[in-house]
């Protein structure tokens, strides 16, 4: 049982948050808590060593430190700034230079897609439609909880919790 849950609840997390982004440009406070919270228990049941839970606790919190400074310059949205505190809870010091490389790899590649999409005209149907007129104006900013997710997503096989399970 636990197996299935370190499988899936960071994936569906991550394809969640991200979905959210995409439709409203917000992520909810409750995937990020509940996010935080199953690492928490997740590294209690497999039997994680304090200072194991205590490095990777220190990581999602040095990164909400970072992520709301990047927040209070307007760079990303809180909620951008929570997901990436608790998914570094998650993938560690260890992985986390990987995760940042790959969000900005992810994240300029994002950009720049928007950019090019906001020179097009909405195809036919979609104009008619909240979500993608605020995806298609450049007034809102960048959905950057896609970047986060997959990047996510592209470290967290390399990660202790999902080499536990396949090993």
């Amino acid at each position: 049982m636990l197996e299935l849950i370190i499988l899936s609840v960071f994936p569906a997390a991550m394809a969640i948050a991200a979905a959210s982004d995409l439709f409203s440009m917000k992520i909810s406070n409750r995937i990020c808590i509940i996010f935080a919270c199953t690492f928490v228990l997740m590294a209690f049941a497999l039997g994680m060593e304090p200072w194991s839970i205590l490095m990777h606790t220190a990581a999602g919190l040095a990164m909400l430190v970072l992520g709301f400074g990047m927040f209070a310059f307007g760079w990303i949205g809180g909620g951008d700034a929570k997901l990436f505190a608790a998914t570094a809870a998650w993938v560690g010091w260890a992985h986390l230079i990987e995760y940042a490389l790959w969000i900005s790899l992810v994240g300029g590649a994002l950009t720049l897609m928007f950019i090019l999409m906001r020179t097009l005209p909405l195809p036919f149907g979609l104009d008619r439609m909240e979500w993608a007129n605020r995806l298609h104006s450049a007034a809102h900013g960048i959905p950057y909880g896609i970047a986060l997710s997959i990047a996510g997503l592209l470290v967290y096989p390399s990660t202790p919790w999902f080499n536990l399970v396949m090993s």
